[in-house]
């Protein structure tokens, strides 16, 4: 009897210790934190979410999601649990704002409009520039073939195509039948623009790539400097890099606060020497001061300010049957031909 008796005690006490460490386990399960971003800006996180961590949240785990723009918008839309986004272009994370993901506050809601960062439009060409391409009109020459990340899937390909657009309206009778002569020169449209980096990078496809400066001088970096040059137009779309935190998933994985401080965090100082770093141009002038080897003056314009707001730059460029669509289509065309 007393065997039973002890017997019994010893299982009860057994039991509540797998009890209690089940609940100890359940109860130190670290917060998960998913960053949905474009796809150019993934090596940044990469060293801001480890200091971050590191500082600042060690028992959180923070998950990257990257790819073009478009798609990654769209896989919000549908459903995947970002707690924040970062974007570069504001119909992007207004169409969040639509779907009640985002407030409609997110750019009053950070400083700067919610743009900690940014880049602008660069020529990335083989070293020491054989094929002597130094502005846009070089871009339409028969001899050279020109690498860009696709319009109607990146926002990095708009940025390119747009840059094109507006040197042409300010230096040609003809804008159209400019952007024609360029787009023959274009061997391969990628989803996006880090896919463009690698066909020209690796791939050898083309004579120029037309991507964001952070991007080129990442590749160049990456591959060595004797391989690549960078150029620098002589107009360039600025490139914002544009933060929100998705309010509606961030409210229900209990990542609230943990989600507005990472995005804070981007102005520190140390964000901004991070993304300095990874050739991104800071919006504190105090920061951006010690970077001015790495980043000379550009001649730089607001693609909302040339053109008009995103809506208005996608009816009229990027839908189905739109400018882009037509000129590229006359332009394959004439290629076969």
């Amino acid at each position: 009897m007393k065997k039973t008796i002890i017997f019994s005690a010893l299982s009860l006490l057994i039991a509540s210790l797998v009890i209690t460490s089940c609940f100890a386990a359940k109860t130190t399960t670290p917060k998960v934190l998913l960053n949905v971003s474009y796809d150019v800006i993934r090596d940044f996180y990469k060293d801001y979410n480890q200091t971050y961590r590191r500082q600042y949240a060690p028992d959180v785990m923070i998950s990257q999601s990257h790819g073009g723009a478009s798609k990654q918008v769209l896989s919000v839309l549908n459903g995947l649990p970002a707690d924040v986004v970062t974007l570069t272009q504001s119909n992007d994370i207004d169409a969040l704002v639509q779907k009640g993901l985002v407030k409609p506050t997110w750019q009053q809601d950070l400083p700067n409009q919610a743009t900690p960062f940014g880049s602008v439009i660069v020529f990335l060409v083989r070293k020491n520039n054989p094929k002597h391409i130094h502005d846009w009109s070089d871009l339409t020459r028969k001899d050279v073939k020109v690498v860009f990340a696709n319009p109607k899937t990146s926002a990095n390909g708009r940025f390119a195509y747009l840059s094109a657009l507006a040197y042409a309206q300010n230096n040609t009778k003809n804008p159209n039948e400019f952007m024609l002569r360029l787009l023959r020169n274009v061997p391969v449209l990628e989803a996006g623009a880090r896919g463009a980096s690698i066909s020209f990078t690796q791939r050898e496809i083309g004579d120029v790539l037309i991507t964001p400066e952070n991007e080129a001088a990442l590749a160049a970096k990456t591959l060595g400097n004797h391989s690549f040059d960078m150029v620098y137009p002589s107009v360039s779309a600025y490139t914002p890099v544009l933060v929100a935190q998705v309010n509606a998933n961030s409210r229900h994985n209990g990542t609230q606060q943990l989600a507005q401080e990472y995005l804070q965090h981007l102005w520190s100082e140390q964000g901004q020497n991070i993304a300095a770093q990874n050739y991104f141009r800071p919006s504190n002038k105090k920061i951006a001061e010690k970077y001015t080897a790495l980043f000379p003056p550009v001649n730089s314009f607001d693609v909302n300010q040339q053109f008009g707001d995103w809506q208005q730059i996608n009816q009229q460029h990027f839908v189905d049957n739109a400018l882009f669509d037509r000129l590229y289509i006359a332009a394959q065309r004439h290629v076969k031909e």
